[in-house]
């Protein structure tokens, strides 16, 4: 049976860049891609890294339970479509999630052999200088992000491991990343 992982965290604690290290790292992993509605960013492409539809579309799954959990983050939808998880877990192959505090509750009750790893920032002000940096978000949606960065970081003592992606030392927070999930595995 393939083993599950959870890569969770605040909007710009680094799950992504955590995800891409993992690959530059050559664990051998399945991606579960999230379908989203939100808009595509410079440099993203249908399945990196995400599935991206319609609003209408979505709900659609939604209503025909094609999804294995969605979430409404900051106005748009977010979930794995149960299809695309159902076939990598006939592989016997790690499976990595990245999702939202909401979604990886949601996962590990379904499956709750999951292991979820939380990424969080060095701080607040550092993480709201990533967001900024970043430069996609206005300061409405950046408040927004920060307000609920604050309260999933008090969801600390619900995750297997909690991992801070220090300023700088990405490379550093990969390998820890890296060493849980092979320990796990």
């Amino acid at each position: 049976m393939a083993k599950l992982f959870v890569i969770s965290g605040p909007s710009g604690a680094g799950k992504d860049s955590v995800i891409e290290g993992l690959v530059k790292e050559n664990l051998d992993f399945n991606w579960v891609v999230t379908t989203t509605t939100r808009p595509m960013k410079p440099g993203e492409s249908e399945g990196h890294p995400y599935h991206f539809v319609s609003k209408e579309k979505f709900e659609e799954m939604i209503k025909n339970d094609e999804l294995i959990e969605w979430a409404l983050v900051y106005d748009n939808y977010y979930g794995p479509q149960k299809k695309d998880v159902q076939k990598l877990l006939q592989v016997d192959k790690l499976i990595i999630f990245k999702i939202d505090c909401q979604g990886a509750k949601t996962i590990k009750g379904k499956f709750p052999e999951t292991k979820v790893i939380f990424i969080i920032p060095p701080s607040i002000e550092i993480l709201e200088k990533r967001l900024r940096t970043r430069g996609t978000d206005s300061e409405e949606v950046i408040q927004r992000r920060l307000a609920e960065a604050k309260k999933e970081l008090s969801t600390l003592e619900n995750w297997d491991y909690v991992v801070k992606n220090e300023e700088g030392k990405l490379e550093e927070t990969v390998k820890k990343v890296k060493e849980i999930i092979l320990k796990e595995a």
